[in-house]
Order: structure tokens, then sequence, then C-alpha cells
């Protein structure tokens, strides 16, 4: 009995160790090294051009991106419209200095503005003398900005508003720390009655003495009497180009090299009802005539200071091709019958002659008042958005497509409907695609488009994004499956004509959606993963695309591209192969490049690595480049390499021609450090 039961152990540890080995065997090789090969044919007989239009931006007004955002107006609710036309109103987020006994504030309808009647009423009783003697620093009113004014030591800062009194006028102007303490900069506004009986414009410019990222305007005052207040605007007098955009957000999407941006939306187009839907006659002239309106799908209040015009000239400043996108009479709850649209359809068209009619004409004299007497470069219009299974979108649609086409034959028109699997049942020269999903399904869709029949509309592929679990606030495994997705984009770009990220922006304080490209708050900024992604692809529009195969055990898990570009900083010729390895074992890939007379320049060549410890890593105020693109110089590189690509990463091998004459420098040799 015992030597058999020796006998039986001994026979089970082997088998035990059998089947550990046998375990790790097969773990070794789950996680082993796979190998692919990718071809290139550089030739100019496989090759074919990519359109000029590929890469763009999508700007909606959501999480705050506009307001306390892009457009650099510090005041929140300037015309104290917010709270709707009945007085009195709520003011928020306007505050009051002072208790009860010393003033008393609300809101009437006296303004001098016939779209927003809504002004503030300050009556003082306290005085600089007497029995009712005010504080020291005076009484009134204080706005804290959105979440808090950026006022940076020795930046200067154009306060203006509107003001009228029934007494003499002594009102102190200041920016100060969040809890009214420490002065940053001040002005102090003096008339008598007689000047400020009637509403008077009054500017003036605050140079800061000292930082401070969390501050507050205030306007308060120690002599007793009947203050009105409209319209107050704070702004920095550093904004990019001079246009009222803040400089280091405008900057990042201007290292993107954008080809157009389509504005404003999105759901913010069309409203939850239509009586809160974007409407840009609205948001032109003066920006204290503009009424502003409700957000009500994003569930926020906008001044429209950041207007149609604004939108038109930020897309010039950028050197990128504006796409309007306007209402059709349809919103998330409510629609305009078709025989009752052409009033909306005239709006659509005095909207194109606000861009690009005559400076002589009606509504391009407008324009031209108000500083841009040249036409924008208004080429394409999007009529509505998401709307195609709406009951009136295809009437609608038709009236503004006859309409449009007829007065303007050379615009070309955005339909909202999906034309990728089957022919669209009207006319159009674009249609619109949306895709949010998960990762996975996210970077099976590089092959969407290879079906589509090569005839007929365009696909704008107008927003795109990981959502939900995989995204986070903005993960790496998110933008993997993204830059997986928009390699098929660019293999596909005989069909696929443009395309954009969305959200683009979002205020840190106010997350309506995730994950965004960009992340800010009143004095940070970072880009996610899915920001650095769009990066790799800023030289893709109007270059050469390239044939390319892949040949290996991996090929599931791996997508690739290739052009050739000039390069617009130090105008050299280059070939770009992107890769993306989405799996989790690392890729020994052999590239062999064929049909190519000349060499390349080992110094000039470099690779570059967008990857991290964690798939779901993410970038952070605290680490804004924790998941950055890396950038190395290329040791090896020539028409046959073998290199490694990490897992979970997106790689860029950009290949300097032999035949560029110049040299690359340090400094040109970074598309990256300078972000």
């Amino acid at each position: 009995m015992g030597s058999s039961k020796a006998s039986c152990s001994v026979s089970l540890l082997l088998l035990f160790i059998v089947v550990c080995f046998s375990f790790e065997c097969l773990a070794t090789k789950k996680h082993a090294d796979l190998s692919t090969t990718l071809i290139v044919n550089a030739s100019d007989a496989s090759s074919r051009p990519i359109p000029e239009t590929l890469f763009g931006i999508f700007f909606e007004e959501i999480n705050h991106a506009g307001a306390g955002g892009l457009w650099a107006e510090l005041v929140s609710n300037r015309g104290f419209e917010a709270g709707g036309p009945n007085t009195p109103s709520n003011i928020d987020p306007w505050s009051i200095i002072g208790n009860e006994s010393l003033i008393n504030v609300e809101t009437d309808r006296t303004s001098c503005f016939d779209r927003n009647k809504v002004a503030l009423r300050l009556e003082v009783s306290c005085d600089s003398k007497g029995d009712n003697v005010c504080p020291a620093d005076g009484v009134g009113v204080y706005n804290p900005g959105f979440w808090g004014m950026n006022i940076e030591q020795g930046k200067k800062y154009k306060v203006v508003f509107y003001v009228r009194t029934t007494e003499s006028l002594n009102l102190t102007v200041s920016l100060t720390g969040s809890n009214g303490v420490g002065s940053l900069a001040s002005s102090v506004i003096t008339g008598s009655a007689l000047n400020f009986s009637n509403w008077t414009k009054v500017e003036t410019l605050l140079v800061a003495e000292a930082t401070n990222h969390n501050s507050r305007l205030q306007l308060t005052t120690t002599n007793k009497g009947v203050i009105w207040l409209d319209q107050v605007s704070a702004m920095p007098l550093d904004t990019y180009k001079g246009h009222g955009f803040r400089t280091e957000l405008v900057e990042m999407l201007a290292a993107l090299k954008p080809r157009f941006i389509r504005f404003p939306g999105g759901c913010f187009v069309e409203g939850e009802w239509l009586r809160n839907a974007f409407r840009w006659k609205a948001s032109i002239g003066p920006w204290e005539e503009r009424p502003g309106h409700f957000g009500d799908v994003w569930m926020y209040w906008t001044d429209d200071g950041l207007g149609y015009f604004e939108f038109l000239q930020l897309a010039e400043d950028l050197g990128a091709l504006p796409i309007w996108v306007f209402n059709n009479g349809v919103s998330h709850n409510d629609q305009v019958d078709t025989s009752a649209v052409l009033p909306l359809v005239q709006e659509a068209l005095d909207g194109i002659e606000f861009a690009r009619g005559d400076p002589t004409s009606n509504w391009g004299s407008l324009r031209a008042a108000m500083g841009h007497p040249e036409p924008f470069d208004l080429r394409y219009v999007a009529v509505g958005n998401e709307d195609c299974g709406k009951k009136n979108y295809r009437g609608n649609y038709l009236k503004f497509y006859s309409a449009i086409k007829s007065t303007y034959p050379d615009i070309q028109i955005i339909s909202n409907c999906d034309g990728s699997s089957r022919p669209l049942d009207h006319p159009a020269d674009m249609y619109d695609y949306h895709v949010y999903t998960n990762a996975n399904d996210m970077f099976s869709r590089a092959n969407t488009f290879d079906q589509t029949s090569r005839n007929g509309p365009k696909a704008f592929v107008s927003e795109y994004a990981v959502t939900g679990k995989d995204a986070g606030t903005g993960s790496l495994l998110a933008a993997l499956a993204e830059a997986g997705f928009l390699i098929g984009l660019e293999k596909n770009s005989d069909v696929v004509h443009m395309a954009s990220y969305a959200p683009l922006f979002v205020n840190a304080n106010d997350r309506r959606w995730n994950p965004d490209a960009i992340v800010f708050n009143s004095f940070q900024l970072y880009g996610t993963p899915s920001y650095w992604v769009q990066l790799f692809f800023s030289e893709s529009s109007g270059a050469t695309l390239l044939s390319t195969s892949l040949q290996g055990t991996s090929s599931n898990s791996i997508v690739a591209s290739a052009i050739t570009f000039q390069n617009s900083a130090n105008k050299q010729n280059y070939i770009r192969i992107k890769v993306v390895n989405f799996g989790t074992s690392t890729v020994n890939l052999k590239i062999s490049l064929d049909g190519l007379e000349n060499s390349f320049q080992l110094s000039g060549s470099t690779r570059t690595v967008l990857t991290s410890a964690n798939v779901m890593d993410e970038n952070s105020f605290s680490q804004p480049k924790k998941v950055v693109p890396i950038q190395s110089l290329l040791q090896n590189a020539g028409k046959d390499m073998n290199v490694t690509v990490p897992p979970r990463s997106f790689t860029s091998f950009d290949l300097l021609k032999e035949s560029s004459n110049l040299k690359m420098t340090r400094s040109d040799s970074s598309m990256w450090s300078s972000i």
C-alpha cells in the first residue's frame, strides 16, 4: 500500500509539472513578439492625391467651449439677460457687495438696447459721510467670470460698460482676489450727474499688478444715489490676432493645421426647442446689441459674443475653410412644416450673403461695417445636424438646396443623411457621417468606407470619438482606436473628403460630454491623447497617398498608411508611414518601400511614438504630458527597415528624402516639442 501511494504521488507531480509547463508555453506564446511586413509602393502610378480638406476641426458651443473658453470675454452674463426678460430677475453669477441696509440691487427693463432691455439697478443708501457711511471699500456688485478670472501680472485688460445715474458718479472698477481682498488693478470713474444722466459708454484699461488665477471684477461706490449698469465686459488685450480669441487655445488648434472648421454645432444649432436654437442674425453687430440666448441642449446661457462673424474670422485666422451649419426648421422636439419653411430659407441665403456678399450688398455691408469688407471664403454649408430621421427634414432640405443652388451654384451643400452604405434619395454634394462608439468597434471601422460607392456625394465624417468606459475622460485606448479609424479614412480619401473629432473643447468646470480633445480652465490647458493623434495627420491634407499592404500574423491588430508630403515648416519632402498597433504584443515590422528612386537622409528621419504604460492612462492638469508623442531620430532609415512597434501604440516614421537640399535642424525635427 505504501509503495503504491508513493508511485501515485510521483505520477501526480509529473502531471502537475507538465501542465504548468504547457500553460507557461501558452502564456509565452500569447505575449510573444509578432512579425508583420508592410509593403509601401511609392511609385507615382500607385499613388493618388489626398483632398486638401481632409482633416479639420469641429467647434460646438458645449462644455463652455466658447463662453468661458475660446472667447476671451471674462464676464459671465455681461448684459444681465440670463435671468430672462421678466424683471426683477436672477443675476447669477453676479453677487452683491454690501448688505440690504447699504444697497438694494435688482434688474429692470430700462436698458438703451432694443434687443436686450434688461439692466441692473443699484440703489445705494449709504454715503461717504453722514449717519449711514459706506464701508471703506464701497458697495456694489462683482462678477467671478467663468469659475474665476485669470488675471496675470503685467497684462492689460479692457473694461467696457454702460452706466447712468441720478447723482454724481464715483465708481471704482477693480480686479481683486476671489474674496474681494487684494487689489490687482483698479480705476476710478468720476463725473457729474449731468454727464451720466443718460446711458453712457465707459472704457477703462486696467494693468494687473499681480497674478491671481481666481479673480473677480468689482464695480463699487461710496456715494449715495441710484446707478444703472449694463453690458459689462472685461477682455484681455492679448487675444489671438486681436480678434477676441483666447490665444493659447487657438494656438492648440493652429498646431493641427486644420483645413476647415465646422461651426457652431452640433445640437447647439438645433436646440431642444426651436425658440432656443442658434440664430445667426442675433449674433452679429456690436456685441452690446446682441441679445444672447439660452442653449437648452447643453443648459447654459451664452451672450453670443462668439457669433457668426467671429466664427468666420476664426476660420480665416486659422487658414481654414468655414463650414456653416444652420438650422433647417428642425429641433429635438418641434419642427417647421415644409410649407412654412421659406423664412428660414431666406435667413440662410442672407447668412451666405453676409459671409461672402459684396460690401455694398444688404448683408455684406453689415459685415463690412464690422471691419471685414473683403468677403469670407465660405464654400460649404450644412443643412441641419443629425436631422435625417425627422419627419420634415427631407422636404425642408430640398427647399434649402434648391434656393441655395439657384443663388450660389458653387456652394457645396451637406446633407445630414448617411450615404455610406446606400445611395441618398436627394441631391447633395456631401453627406454627414457621425460615429460615437467603443474602442474595439471604432478600430474595426477602419474599413467602413472600403465598399462605399466612389460615385456620387462624398463623405464628411464630421463627428467621431470613442465614448463610454473605454474613453474615460480621454484615454490612450480611445485615441489608438480613433487613430486606426483615421488611417482608414485617409486610405479611403477618394470618397471621404473631410473628417473632424468631437467635441473639441471642455472647460473642466462644466463637463457636459466625455471625452474631449482639449481640456482647460481659466489658466491651464492640455491635450488629451485624442488631440495628439490628430497631430499625426496634420500633414495629410493635400498630401499624396501611397499604396500599402500588410502581410503577417498580426494584421488584425495593425493598420497602416503612407503618404508623401512637403513639410510646411522646412519645405523638405518626406514619406510618412503611420502604424497603429492595437494589440497587446510587440510587433517586429519589416517595412519595404518599392518604386522609390531616391534614398533617405539618416540625419533628418525620425520616429514618433504615442503610447504609455497603461492603455487607460490619461493626461491631466497635474500631468499634462503623461501621454504625448515622443520623437527620436530613426537610425536605420532606408528602403528596407526592420523596426519594432510597441503594443498599444501609434507610431509615425518620417523619412526625409535624399533629394532635399536642406539639412534638417534640431528645431525643424520636432513638430511636437513646442506645443
